[in-house]
Parts: structure tokens; sequence; C-alpha cells
């Protein structure tokens, strides 16, 4: 599924629209939470959620049993001289269903009150088997644009990340907190007027190169020697107004979900046939590739 926030203006409580290419669209609310807050992350059922009105306050919550923890504030929230107002630069969730735990990344880079970061990068790790947050201090080099921070992968028991770019792929094992550089295929890093978008296809890595004609697929069959293989070649010749703005989301074996500036757009591989989902019929200040999320349920407790 897709998971989209929809707003009329920042004013505005948002809604939430969940569109599943079987069941249809729906509404799907977090008022459970009793806070108005922004989704950041998801991962196999679960949400991670910031506070809007309180900086720093941080929920993961299951909006199918509507179960949540409210995270303990960490000591230190890193910031950059872009975000001064607490915001992570790197949201992250890892969500591990064969043992029922999770984690929460909040990364970014140190800077002291009136000078620039010094390259410093903090990362807290927030593990919900011991309900306390973890820092340690790494020195990356490395950019994130607005939507590669929001392209965030759990596999492997990692975080995976895009650089600005598409330079790379850059991952945080959650087991030893190390960070680790994946190369792309080399046709994503070389080839003039491309996109790259970084999702998940059935525990694997992918990443979903799309060009103005074509929108090729590709997942990662040997995540330790960094194979790629082409799952597949889509021509974009039916959309092709849409695709200066389209956006994968999400994807199976036999479905992709795309968002455009104003609609969620479900591609089906097997008989190569495109459906609209989802259209904002108003004028939502946004683009809803802006705030979708993959999404599908489980039956994770979280409190």
């Amino acid at each position: 599924m897709v998971l989209v926030e929809v707003s009329d203006s920042p004013e505005l409580k948002s809604s939430l629209i969940c569109a599943d290419n079987l069941r249809g669209v729906s509404e799907l609310s977090l008022d459970f939470l009793k806070d108005r807050v922004k989704v950041r992350a998801s991962c196999n059922g679960l949400l991670c959620c910031s506070s809007i009105p309180d900086k720093g306050v941080y929920y993961v919550c299951n909006p199918m049993t509507r179960e949540f923890r409210l995270l303990p504030r960490s000591r230190e929230r890193p910031v950059t001289r872009f975000y001064p107002d607490g915001e992570a630069t790197l949201v992250g969730l890892g969500c591990n269903l064969s043992v029922q735990k999770f984690n929460v990344v909040l990364a970014g880079y140190h800077r002291t009150f009136g000078h620039r970061p010094d390259g410093t990068f903090i990362c807290m790790v927030f593990d919900s088997d011991t309900n306390k947050w973890r820092k340690f201090v790494s020195f990356q080099d490395d950019r994130f644009t607005l939507m590669n921070r929001n392209q965030v992968v759990f596999v492997h028991g990692s975080l995976h990340w895009l650089t600005s770019g598409c330079s790379y792929i850059l991952s945080l094992d959650l087991n030893c907190d190390v960070w680790r550089k994946i190369s792309l295929p080399d046709e994503v890093i070389y080839r003039a007027g491309n996109r790259a978008h970084l999702v998940e296809l059935d525990g694997c890595l992918s990443v979903i190169q799309i060009s103005e004609a074509w929108m090729k697929i590709w997942a990662m069959k040997d995540y330790e020697s960094e194979q790629w293989h082409l799952e597949d070649r889509v021509s974009l010749r039916c959309i092709r107004g849409m695709v200066p703005g389209i956006f994968p989301i999400s994807q199976t074996r036999e479905y992709v979900f795309l968002a455009t500036y104003k609609q969620v757009l479900v591609y089906q591989r097997k008989s190569r046939v495109w459906k609209e989902m989802y259209s904002v019929k108003n004028s939502s200040p946004l683009p809803l590739w802006f705030s979708a999320h993959a999404f599908r349920t489980s039956i994770f407790l979280c409190n």
C-alpha cells in the first residue's frame, strides 16, 4: 500500500489516505496519539511520527492496532543550521518482525551555536528492547536532498538512504552501528538525464531509474558483493505528460505504486496496465510524493 499525507494548508490538520490496489482508497486516522503529528518513516506496519507542536517528541505506532509508544526524549538532538528547530537530518525506522523489535534513528550534523556544521555526524539510535537511546559519532561528507531523506529502506538489518546526486547508497547497520557505502548500478550513476529512487522489492534493495521514456527496475541480488540485476523495463509512453513529476513509492513483484503532484498511480507489471488509484480534488500545497510512504499492515505490538 501507499500512505499519503494530504493537507489543504500547512495550518490545517492533515489527513492520511491509504491506497491499496486490492481494497481501494481509505482514510487512516492517528487520532489515538492525541497529538498533531507528521509521519516521518514507515516500516513493516509501524509508523514513526514526530509531534508538530512539540519539537523533539517522537512516537512509534501501529495504526491497525492503534497501539503506540511515546519515545523518551533523547538528551541530544542532532541539528543543522538549516534545521535549528531540532529536526534531525535523517529519520529512519527499522522493524524486525521475527523478534518483535524496532529501532528509530535520528542523525544529523553537529552544529555549535553560531557556527556551520563541522562535519561531525551524530547518530542517535532508539532500541525498543531497552527503551533507551544510544549515541555514536562519525565523520560523513554526505549530503541529502529533501526527498533523499524521505526515501529510507530497511533490509538486511540496516537502514539505507540514497545520497544526493545519486552517487551511492549510505547504509547503517543497526546491529553494530556501522555506516557503509553501497554502489549503484553503473548505468544509474553514469547515464545523464536519469532520476533514481530507492525502494524495497521483496526484502531486497531496489532502485527505480526513470528517464524521459523508460522506467527501469533494478534489484540487488547479492547484498555482500553488491550485485545488481535489471528486473524490468517499462515504457512511460502512456503517462508521458506525468513523467517529470512522477515518484516511485513502493512495489511488489506484481505492482509498482507511484505518486505524481496530484495523483497516486499503480502499474500492473504482468498486464502492463496503468491505473489511477487516487487524485487530489483540492489545491494541496505540496505534491503527493512529498509525504508518501510505503506501508504494509502487520500485528506488531509496539507498546
